[in-house]
């Protein structure tokens, strides 16, 4: 049983319960109290909560000026509001200053945009985060595991980037499940003929289709990768190690996400053939079912192409 709706309300679970544990939190929102579940933080606590109107850069600025004053705040918004229109802001004022601010960006993904639509739906942020040195990014695949990675960025001394979705993701994770520190959950070991990585709001498709190709005869390990880019991968090479054949499946750009990140990894500790799923386009606004089908997300495209990548 799900203990949160989706990644958005256990954002602002974990902050509420930061809040009432005394932790220095602030929440910094611009334009996006609503967005971000957090009218009831807001009314709590008003004192913690500030507001930047549609002003991105202006609150990653007035986050940066908090961190320096010993606050710990979360900059919480939808994640290409956040890498692009403050990018800037976030690389020379939180990671070149190296400083204590957390970034949540949300509606990450083409499934992100069901009700926003193409202005609200992004899949470039991972590519420019993982650009920006000192940043932790943490990829959280359900409200339980997001609920988690709040807490864990406010343990972390130093610049976060949290990966949300739109709410509507389907829970992967029991409630009583870590947030893997090591950056990786072996989800399902069938076998080694392939493994397969993914994170966030994608998982539950790889899921299925570990099923399927079980059912054809393929044995697969599935793994979520939850910190991109960690300091220490040793445990995600340990996995690597078992198997002639990756593949990454992320609602992501094909470019600077997940499977560049395994691609680098088997490039330069264990060369192995790595096929990578993601979105080669820009994709259209629906429903997030179609649109993942669609973009070649659905759990019987997915074994297909890990099919096609055995050889088979």
């Amino acid at each position: 049983m799900a203990k949160f709706k989706g990644t958005r309300e256990a954002f602002a679970a974990a902050m509420m319960d930061l809040a009432d544990e005394g932790k220095d939190v602030y929440g910094v929102y611009p334009d996006a109290l609503k967005a971000m579940r957090a009218v009831a933080f807001g009314d709590k606590y008003p004192e913690r909560y500030i507001e930047c109107g549609i002003a991105e850069q202006c609150a990653v600025d007035v986050a940066a000026g908090m961190a320096s004053a010993g606050c710990i705040p979360f900059v919480g918004t939808y994640c290409g509001f956040m890498t692009m229109r403050a990018g800037e802001q976030m690389r020379t004022f939180v990671g070149y200053t190296d400083l204590n601010v957390k970034c949540a960006g949300f509606n990450a993904g083409c499934l992100g945009g069901e009700r926003e639509g193409v202005t609200h739906q992004f899949y470039e942020d991972l590519a420019f985060v993982s650009s920006l040195p000192n940043f932790t990014i943490l990829t959280p695949a359900d409200g339980n595991q997001m609920y988690k990675a709040v807490r864990y960025a406010a343990e972390i001394k130093g610049p976060v980037y949290i990966r949300g979705g739109s709410g509507r993701e389907a829970d992967v994770f029991a409630p009583e499940a870590p947030f893997s520190l090591d950056g990786i959950t072996v989800l399902k070991e069938y076998g080694t003929d392939a493994v397969i990585f993914s994170n966030g709001f994608v998982l539950d498709r790889v899921m299925a289709a570990a099923e399927e190709l079980k059912a054809r005869g393929v044995n697969v390990t599935v793994a979520d990768i939850n910190i991109l880019y960690g300091k220490n991968p040793q445990k995600i090479l340990d996995v690597m190690a078992k198997t002639d054949c990756v593949v990454t499946v992320e609602d992501h750009n094909i470019n600077g996400g997940l499977g560049s990140y395994i691609s680098r990894l088997a490039t330069e500790h264990k060369p192995v053939r790595v096929k990578r799923i993601a979105l080669t386009d820009y994709a259209e606004s629906g429903a997030a079912k179609e649109l993942g089908d669609r973009y070649g997300f659905s759990p019987t495209g997915i074994a297909e192409e890990t099919l096609k990548a055995l050889g088979k």
